[in-house]
């Protein structure tokens, strides 16, 4: 069962998702925040798997409460379902720790799809935003190395690709016939190489680089 805080300050949205996502067998709505403190209390207390975090919302936006909560309970996964695109917002969720970006237009079947994929770590993106990001890692001020240019040796190469694929470290651990503490050792290697924080920014590069343009 995946256990659900959704964050929003519009009770009728709330009210309608819930009601959408109450259709799915495995999922459970554990808690409701109007606003972005409420949303940093919950997810302390109620250690949800996922949060579906609006961005604007009162006393606390969705941004700040994405931090606060991706540094005190990292392993609570944040799904941002919004009605703003803007890059600002995109860029700057993704920065500080959120796993998705999805519109609030986005059909229920793949909301519901997104909070599965971030439940076990993966990134997704909605269609209208993965083309936001990828343009942005083109640019000069973003990740634009080939894949000779970061040096990457033939291990860590095969274990981003399976990162950009969505896998974890347990199954690329399986994949690769590797232990879990090789993979994240590699791992390691990796983001340095790249020059990337997490496995969200790596798996972006991958995307780019090593799969092909796609929308997640």
């Amino acid at each position: 069962m995946i256990r659900i805080l959704l964050a929003d300050d519009q009770p009728l949205f709330r009210e309608g998702l819930m009601a959408l996502l109450a259709l799915e067998d495995d999922f459970e709505i554990v808690g409701e925040a109007e606003h972005g403190e409420k949303a940093i209390t919950l997810a302390e207390h109620l250690q949800p798997d996922v949060v579906l975090m609006d961005v604007r919302m009162p006393l606390c936006n969705g941004v700040e409460a994405t931090r606060q909560i991706c540094e005190r309970c990292p392993w609570i996964h944040i799904l941002v379902l919004t009605t703003f695109d803007e890059d600002e917002y995109v860029f700057q969720c993704l920065e500080v720790g959120a796993l998705g970006y999805l519109l609030k237009s986005t059909p229920a079947k793949q909301v519901a799809i997104a909070i599965r994929n971030v439940q076990q770590g993966y990134s997704h993106l909605g269609p209208t935003i993965g083309p936001k990001v990828f343009s942005a890692l083109k640019s000069p001020q973003q990740i634009s190395h080939s894949i000779n240019q970061t040096s990457l040796s033939q291990r860590e190469a095969d274990i981003l690709r399976l990162l950009g694929q969505g896998h974890s470290n347990r199954e690329i651990a399986n994949l690769l016939h590797l232990t879990e503490g090789t993979v994240r050792n590699n791992m390691t290697n990796v983001f340095s190489k790249l020059d990337v924080n997490d496995r969200t920014q790596a798996a972006l590069w991958a995307y780019e680089n090593l799969l092909g343009f796609s929308q997640i």
